[in-house]
């Protein structure tokens, strides 16, 4: 019979790592990998983790496993803090719990492309012992490897290699997959054949957490987190931002201040001083001009906002005041559904990294030239 642990409730996160430091120690001193890593991981979704050699990618991942302990800090999967078990417990909770890919597949070369989907299943006791193997079979035919089920791993191609180790990673009906470099050693046809498995296993509710060096799977994730140095990049900031190096990003993270506004008030007041880069995390805001006197209108009185335009996660305001002085063109206020969360960088730091990012600054430019066109299509529309 199946064992299963008791289901964590449905509106904890998948993964929640709480200030997780891992400090490696050697001959030359101590050597910081992560640096206060706070990183939450909702069900059902899927998220690349992408960094340089040596950003701590894959050490962050093995946080998530339980393959390697935290120096300091808490790391919660499915409700359980899984390092407040000792390693024996913690061995067979995550053969329940987890399914891991690795980049070079790690299958026994002994044993068949079933057996070696039957091992976890043999490890931590699930399911009936005469079940297993027509479990595994049904897995190697998900992945399409049931006519090579009964081979030795190097008797197949090294794309089948890895189809298989997923199979094995989905033995025991984990909801969480880690995955290390899953495509790194395939061709493309054979990656996107994998990417498109993963993302079948999200529409069916498992979550996935995949480290990767290749920039054109992010497009394929619902999140991407950059690390670099042992920390993490704001969301915010490479969703708005994405011509920045890593290290850049990083540093414009280091000095984001975060304002929340209520849904219907006033961010900026048209003809305020504007003094910082405000990118939206979440929420919508709508740009309008303030109401002006219009022809008819009998004195004191005054036309509707003009709405110019809504803009909502991943864009910004702001920039037009930054870049070329002066006041704010425009009034920018809340929606009316929901409250506004932003990430805002403040003037000097925002054009410091102009400065050192002229791609950047050409992106903003364009978007500056486009919007201002905008405000006085929407004036002159006001107008008559």
């Amino acid at each position: 019979m199946k064992q299963v642990s008791a289901p964590a409730p449905e509106n904890q996160p998948a993964i929640h790592l709480q200030k997780v430091v891992k400090t490696f120690k050697n001959a030359a001193g101590e050597f910081h990998v992560l640096k206060g890593i706070d990183l939450t991981l909702q069900r059902g979704e899927f998220v690349a983790i992408v960094g340089k050699s040596g950003s701590g990618k894959s050490t962050l991942l093995n946080m998530m496993t339980g393959i390697d302990h935290p120096t300091g800090g808490q790391v919660v999967i499915n409700g359980q803090n899984i390092y407040d078990m000792n390693e024996s417990k913690r061995a067979l909770w995550r053969g329940r719990n987890l399914g891991i890919v690795f980049q070079f597949f790690q299958l026994l070369p002994m044993l068949t492309l079933l057996e070696n989907v039957m091992l976890p299943m043999d490890y931590v006791g699930m399911y009936d012992f005469d079940e297993r193997p027509k479990r595994a079979m049904e897995l190697l035919k998900m992945v399409g490897l049931e006519k090579q089920a009964h081979k030795l791993p190097a008797a197949v191609s090294t794309g089948q290699q890895q189809s298989a180790a997923i199979a094995r990673a989905l033995a025991n009906d984990p909801p969480v997959i880690a995955a290390d470099e899953p495509t790194g050693n395939l061709d493309s046809r054979s990656a996107e054949s994998i990417i498109t498995l993963f993302d079948q296993l999200v529409r069916s509710g498992k979550t996935i957490a995949m480290v990767t060096h290749d920039p054109s799977l992010t497009e394929r994730t619902s999140r991407t987190i950059i690390i670099t140095d042992g920390e993490l990049v704001d969301e915010t900031v490479a969703r708005c931002l994405p011509l920045l190096t890593h290290r850049q990003m990083l540093g414009a993270t280091r000095q984001l201040e975060h304002f929340s506004h209520q849904p219907g008030s006033v961010i900026l007041q048209e003809g305020q001083h504007v003094d910082y880069l405000f990118m939206i995390e979440s929420g919508v805001v709508e740009v309008v001009l303030n109401p002006r006197h219009a022809p008819g209108l009998t004195n004191g009185q005054t036309a509707g906002d003009i709405r110019v335009a809504r803009i909502g996660p991943g864009q910004f305001f702001g920039e037009i005041e930054l870049m070329q002085g002066g006041q704010s063109i425009a009034s920018i206020r809340a929606g009316s559904k929901e409250p506004v969360e932003l990430a805002a960088l403040h003037r000097d730091p925002f054009v410091n990294l102009l400065r050192d990012s002229p791609l950047t600054e050409q992106m903003i430019g364009k978007i500056v030239q486009v919007r201002l066109e905008e405000n006085r299509t929407a004036d002159r529309r006001g107008r008559n």
